[in-house]
C-alpha cells in the first residue's frame, strides 16, 4: 500500500506533462520560425539575387576596380585591427584576471565602452578629433598628416568598435583557470614571459582563437563607424560593406549582392569555425573550473 501511495506521489500529473510538451514545441516552433524569417530567409535572398544574371555577371562584380579596392582595404584594415586588439586584448585579460591593482573596476569598464556606445558616434568623435575643425586638425594639416578620409582613420574607427572582443573572452577564461599554475611555475623560478608563453597561452589557446575570429568578423563587417570617417570616396576609402552600399543606391543590384554574398560567405564560414572553437572553448572554461 505505501509503494502504490509513493509511486503515484511521485508521477507528475497528466496535465502538467502534457502541457509541458506543448509549451516545449510553441517555444521550439517560435524560434525555427523567427529564424527562418530573419536569419535563413534574408542569407538565401543574398545568393539568390547575387546570381540572379548568372556566374558571369556574379563574377565581373568583382572584376570592377572599385570592388577590388574595397576588397583590399577590408583586408588592410583588418591586418591591422585584429593584431593591435590581440596585444591589447590578451594583456588587458592578462592583467584583470592575474593581478590586482588601483583602477582595476575602470579598466573593465573602459574595455566595455565600445559595447554602449554607437558606431556612429565614435566615428563622430575621432572627426572631432582629427577634422579640420576638430581639436588636432589644424596641427594635423600644419604637418601633411591625414588621419580622416584615409587608410588611419578608417584603422582607428575599426580598432575601437572591435578592441572589446579578445579581452572580454579572455577575461572569464583566465579567471575560471585561476593563478596556481602560473604561481608554481614562477616558484620553480621560470620568468614571467616564460610562464606568459609555457603555462598562460597554451591554457587560453581556444578562447584566443575564438576570440580573434570574431573580432576579425566584426572588422571586416563594419560599417557606422567606417562609414563616418571614410568619406566614402570611391576606390580609395570605400570597405566591401560601404562598397555594397554605394553600388545599391546605384540600383547597381546584382553587384550589391554579389559583393554582399562575398560578406555573407565569410559569416557562415566564420559561424562554422566558432561552433568547433565554441567547443574546445567549453572544454577550457570546464578545465580550469576542475583546477
Amino acid at each position: 500500500m505505501s509503494t502504490t501511495v509513493l509511486t503515484a506521489a511521485a508521477a507528475p500529473p497528466s496535465s502538467a506533462t502534457d502541457e509541458g510538451r506543448w509549451l516545449r514545441r510553441v517555444l521550439i516552433a517560435t524560434a525555427i520560425v523567427f529564424l527562418a524569417l530573419f536569419l535563413v530567409l534574408p542569407l538565401i535572398t543574398v545568393f539568390v539575387q547575387a546570381f540572379a544574371r548568372g556566374i558571369a555577371a556574379y563574377l565581373d562584380a568583382f572584376r570592377e576596380p572599385d570592388a577590388r579596392s574595397a576588397i583590399r582595404l577590408t583586408l588592410t584594415v583588418a591586418a591591422i585591427s585584429v593584431p593591435f586588439n590581440l596585444v591589447f586584448g590578451v594583456a588587458a585579460a592578462w592583467a584583470v584576471a592575474k593581478f590586482e591593482f588601483p583602477g582595476k573596476s575602470l579598466l573593465i569598464t573602459l574595455i566595455d565602452l565600445p559595447f554602449s556606445v554607437s558606431p556612429v558616434v565614435s566615428g563622430l568623435i575621432y572627426v572631432l578629433l582629427f577634422g579640420s575643425q576638430g581639436l588636432f586638425g589644424g596641427w594635423l594639416q600644419a604637418h601633411g598628416i591625414q588621419i580622416l578620409f584615409a587608410l588611419p582613420g578608417i584603422v582607428l574607427a575599426t580598432v575601437f568598435v572591435t578592441f572589446p572582443f579578445v579581452a572580454r573572452e579572455l577575461i572569464p577564461l583566465m579567471q575560471e583557470q585561476g593563478n596556481a599554475e602560473e604561481e608554481a611555475a614562477l616558484t620553480l623560478g621560470a620568468s614571467g614571459l616564460h610562464v606568459f608563453r609555457t603555462v598562460t597561452l597554451p591554457n587560453i589557446r581556444w578562447g584566443l582563437l575564438y576570440s580573434v575570429l570574431l573580432c576579425n568578423a566584426r572588422a571586416m563587417g563594419e560599417f557606422g563607424a567606417v562609414a563616418v570617417v571614410s568619406g566614402h570616396i570611391r576606390g580609395l576609402t570605400t570597405t566591401l560593406p560601404l562598397h555594397v552600399e554605394i553600388l545599391y543606391n546605384e540600383y547597381n543590384f546584382v553587384a550589391a549582392f554579389a559583393v554582399a554574398s562575398l560578406l555573407a560567405g565569410l559569416a557562415l564560414v566564420t559561424l562554422a569555425i566558432k561552433s568547433v572553437l565554441e567547443w574546445r572553448y567549453a572544454g577550457d572554461l570546464a578545465a580550469g573550473a576542475r583546477h
